[in-house]
């Protein structure tokens, strides 16, 4: 992962959680239907959350899995930082400063590997290995659950689904500086389309693998070891 996009999300680390729900037009469709299905048969299961920025995602299985034992990995040790204000002294998180696309994970499987808005920063092929990666450290029967950007199906889609979010922030209560400042985070999206990142879900293992919401280019993907 670059060092720009490093350092972007280093910049904004401190105001992201705020930013993050007038940033994302089905904020609240977005994370509950991605809880929603983060479903495991234990109740302390072990999660690895990819990217996990300030931890909100994890902050939400949390709730729904008050003994999970939770991994949070992020490049931006500034984002992490806020992952660490939210979750306190809390001894069943854990926090791991890295990038994972390339960070070599050891221990025991995860029962269920999560992420949300971290992925589609990678080029496809670093994808298409992370999924192979994520499948690896699942135990049988484990989860993934990925709320992420997606591209459209043709350039016409992708146009106008970048028109209706920069119509729906300029409306929002962001400042122009914050609204600039995300226009520009956006440059340096890699998003795919659902068809590749469900056959790179399969290619890598996955027994189960859907797009079970979307909401222009915001969806959350599930799939199963």
């Amino acid at each position: 992962m670059s060092d720009l996009l490093k350092k972007q999300f280093d910049a904004v680390a401190q105001s992201y959680d705020l930013q993050r729900r007038p940033l994302i037009p089905c904020f609240d469709d977005f994370y509950s239907t991605a809880t929603a299905w983060v479903n495991v048969d234990k109740n302390s299961p072990r999660i690895l959350d990819i990217g996990a920025g300030t931890g909100l995602f994890s902050a939400y299985v949390q709730q729904k899995y008050p003994e999970a034992q939770l991994t949070l990995i992020d490049i931006s040790e500034e984002m992490l930082k806020g992952a660490r204000t939210r979750f306190g002294e809390d001894p069943n998180v854990q926090y791991i400063s890295g990038d994972f696309a390339t960070y070599c994970f050891d221990g025991q499987p995860y029962d269920a590997v999560i992420s949300s808005l971290a992925i589609h920063h990678l080029t496809h092929e670093d994808k298409s290995r992370l999924f192979h990666t994520i499948h690896t450290l699942l135990t049988d029967g484990g989860i993934f659950v990925n709320a992420d950007q997606v591209a459209g199906t043709s350039d016409y889609f992708d146009k106008r689904y970048k028109e209706q979010w920069e119509h729906t922030i300029s409306q929002s209560e962001l400042s122009n500086e914050v609204i600039v400042s995300a226009i520009e985070r956006r440059k340096l999206d890699r998003n795919a389309t659902i068809e590749d990142q469900l056959n790179w879900l399969y290619e890598a293992g996955f027994a189960e693998a859907d797009c079970i919401y979307k909401y222009n280019e915001f969806a959350v993907f599930f799939a199963q070891k």
